[in-house]
């Protein structure tokens, strides 16, 4: 099997790259990166030509995980949320249709209001921010070809080389000081996901030639204060936490309050799969 991995630098990319590294043994996994380079990824903007490594094979699949993920600059720079976000699914479609690939995309759990979560892969979409609305029609944009596979996603954590996402930040910050004060929303609540087991559900499912919408969560179901009162359980209350309403915050993008996703269509497929949980992670960490 040969796989192209976009945005192979990033948190789910990094981990798909691994994962099919491991599995996909006797195929080819190339991943790619646009703006952090890594030394087992080549440089590829969707937007512009496509590079030798990449035009050079026929991919069997191809997973899309880039996109302009700062909601709040979505909303001040929607050109740039455009281009890199639907624009790009546009032209790597285009990329899969050439090659008869199956086409994996990367969205959010930002496609839906937040005023009735956590979601099935049946509910109403209906986004409030540009992030989501982004997201939304890259979807169905992708949806219109056969062989696709769309995997919603949120408050994805995990291990990943520039330790961008919240966990990790935090537990940086926790690590280089003693005291650490943060402001964080009691109001929005989401299911947040370990990448590595993104990575693996992925990997079956496009082993076992899945196709449509599918939600990937684990079983917590916190908002940010709870997340930081798990980060102190396992760090001496290193962190002072400010509990503040998200309207508070006064952010240039509205964000889905009550989100989160329901993963009962996967697990009813797979249901030996095992999701870990934050507190799976924190004890490693």
């Amino acid at each position: 099997m040969k796989v192209l991995i976009i945005g192979a630098s990033g948190l789910v990319g990094s981990n798909l790259y691994q994962v099919f590294g491991q599995n996909n043994k006797d195929g080819i996994n190339l991943g790619t990166h646009l703006s952090y380079s890594t030394n087992y990824s080549v440089y590829f903007d969707p937007l512009k030509e496509v590079p030798i490594e990449i035009s050079k094979e026929k991919w069997d699949v191809i997973i899309h995980t880039g996109a302009l993920t700062n909601v709040d600059q979505c909303e001040t720079e929607q050109d740039l949320s455009y281009q890199l976000t639907v624009a790009s699914t546009q032209m790597l479609l285009l990329l899969a249709k050439n090659n008869n690939s199956k086409f994996v995309y990367l969205s959010t759990d930002y496609v839906f209001d937040g005023e009735n979560g956590p979601y099935a892969e049946t509910d109403k979409v209906e986004p409030l921010n540009v992030y989501g609305k982004h997201k939304l029609e890259s979807e169905e944009i992708v949806s219109t070809y056969p062989d696709h596979l769309i995997l919603r996603i949120t408050n994805v954590y995990g291990d990943e080389i520039r330790n961008k996402n919240f966990i990790a930040r935090i537990l940086d910050a926790v690590k280089q000081k003693d005291f650490v004060e943060i402001k964080a929303p009691v109001d929005q609540l989401a299911t947040p996901v370990n990448a590595a087991d993104v990575a693996k559900a992925i990997y079956l499912l496009v082993q076992d030639n899945k196709t449509g919408i599918y939600h990937l969560a684990s079983t917590d179901y916190l908002s940010r204060v709870q997340l930081l009162q798990r980060i102190n359980a396992y760090h001496a209350n290193k962190v002072k936490i400010i509990p503040v309403k998200t309207a508070s915050l006064n952010q240039a993008a509205l964000r889905p309050l009550r989100g989160g996703l329901i993963a009962a269509k996967f697990a009813s497929e797979y249901p030996d799969f095992i999701f870990s949980n934050v507190d799976d992670y924190l004890k490693k960490q």
